[in-house]
């Protein structure tokens, strides 16, 4: 069994997060890559992705919440990865186009960068519970809402070769919502972009939750640095290049149902299912019980009465869901008091079985100084590893052969 991944030091105060001026020689010698300016960066899950893919390089790195900022740095120092090369922008994305000092200083960085490597992307996820149908479903209107009118904004502004637009389901499939998405994808082919999008699920990729996402894709048909012409090329964008199988004829396998709750009782799998996609094999290949953010887990002050009684598998309401071990997690959101139940221990599930749902590597760490509810809430954010590493390759795979894929 491997030896259980120990934290490294790494300075986390406030002050220490900022954006700089970066080495020359850096940029040259990353200049194979292409380039990724990240937002609403979260801990780093869609950032490690595009990192691991090994085809991209982080440049910059912009989140308000300090804490989450904090799980981004202590992570990537935990798994050998270099800082993002300008560094990080704890601060809300509409001050880097309303601060004028600082939108010029982005600009700029991002043309030095064009300068010495492959294609420049922008890539972000907004907050989503304004159109989420278990949010706040306030729409445009709504504080985080608002953020993607931002960022699209930011991006026809700022102009990067390419971009990934990521959101919940609820933007692309409910009506009023529909309306405002389009909106956002007009003002962007008005900017230059070619787009595609799809609604894809983190299960049809290995992830095990059943985790729907909108994802829009877009590249800018003047880029120089792309080398070819996207308006002619973007009906081959490759979706499903990196996809395991269909999310819907996975859901209809033969899924155990719900069982009596037993504390620690062992058993074996059903035969049928693809046991690489169920909350058991995810929990022993992170070995969960020696990860170091094992321990942390929400202690109830009452109620156990209430964890004795669920049954193992009994996910379908909207909280107090019980993991079934043979079976993939509902999605991963564990704020608006929706809690996730262990499937055979009477408490909630930790911080790291729920870095193992996202399909974290297991020595992905989240720092012990930052609160517990952060830690749950940054989690639950994030875009499933998997997931993030297949958006990666598919852009790469698009831009490296020229939109010639298929």
């Amino acid at each position: 069994m491997k030896s259980t991944p120990k934290p490294k030091k790494c300075d986390l105060s406030p002050e220490s997060f900022a954006v700089h001026e970066a080495n020359d020689s850096y940029l040259d010698d990353t200049a194979d890559k292409a380039s990724v300016f990240s937002f609403f960066s979260g801990a780093g899950f869609l950032d490690l992705g595009f990192e691991m893919s090994g085809k991209f390089a982080i440049r910059f790195a912009n989140e308000i919440q300090i804490s989450f900022l904090q799980t981004y740095r202590y992570s990537r120092r935990n798994l050998g990865l270099p800082e993002p090369t300008f560094g990080y922008s704890p601060s809300d994305i509409a001050w880097l186009l309303e601060h004028e000092e600082m939108f010029t200083f982005v600009k700029s960085i991002i043309e030095k960068t064009k300068a010495f490597s492959r294609p420049v992307g922008f890539i972000g996820g907004p907050p989503c519970p304004d159109f989420s149908v278990g949010g706040k479903n306030r729409g445009r209107e709504g504080e985080n809402g608002k953020l993607s009118g931002t960022y699209v904004e930011l991006i026809c502004q700022m102009k990067p070769d390419f971009f990934l637009f990521e959101n919940v389901k609820g933007l692309y499939r409910t009506v009023k919502h529909r309306a405002f998405f389009d909106e956002l994808k007009e003002k962007l082919n008005n900017a230059g972009y070619v787009m595609t999008e799809r609604l894809v699920n983190a299960l049809s990729y290995g992830a095990p939750q059943d985790r729907e996402r909108i994802l829009l894709v877009g590249f800018h048909a003047d880029s120089d640095r792309l080398g070819f012409d996207p308006a002619a090329t973007i009906a081959n964008f490759p979706w499903n290049r990196f996809a395991r199988k269909d999310a819907s004829l996975l859901k209809n396998l033969n899924w155990p149902g719900m069982e009596p709750f037993h504390e620690s009782v062992m058993t074996l799998p059903p035969e049928g299912i693809p046991l690489e996609l169920t909350v058991q094999h995810w929990f022993e290949r992170n070995h969960v019980d020696e990860h170091p953010n094992a321990k942390h887990c929400f202690i109830p002050r009452e109620g156990l009465k209430k964890f004795l009684a669920i049954p193992e598998g009994d996910d379908k309401k909207k909280s107090y869901k019980r993991l079934h071990r043979w079976r993939y997690s509902p999605t991963a959101a564990y704020g608006n008091n929706e809690v996730h139940l262990h499937p055979y221990h009477a408490r909630r599930i930790s911080v790291a079985e729920a870095l193992a749902i996202q399909s974290l590597p297991r020595n992905f760490l989240i720092p012990p100084s930052i609160p517990l509810s952060d830690m749950f809430k940054t989690v639950g954010n994030g875009v499933p590893f998997i997931l993030s590493s297949a958006i990666a390759k598919t852009i790469a795979l698009f831009i490296e052969t020229k939109g010639k894929c298929l």
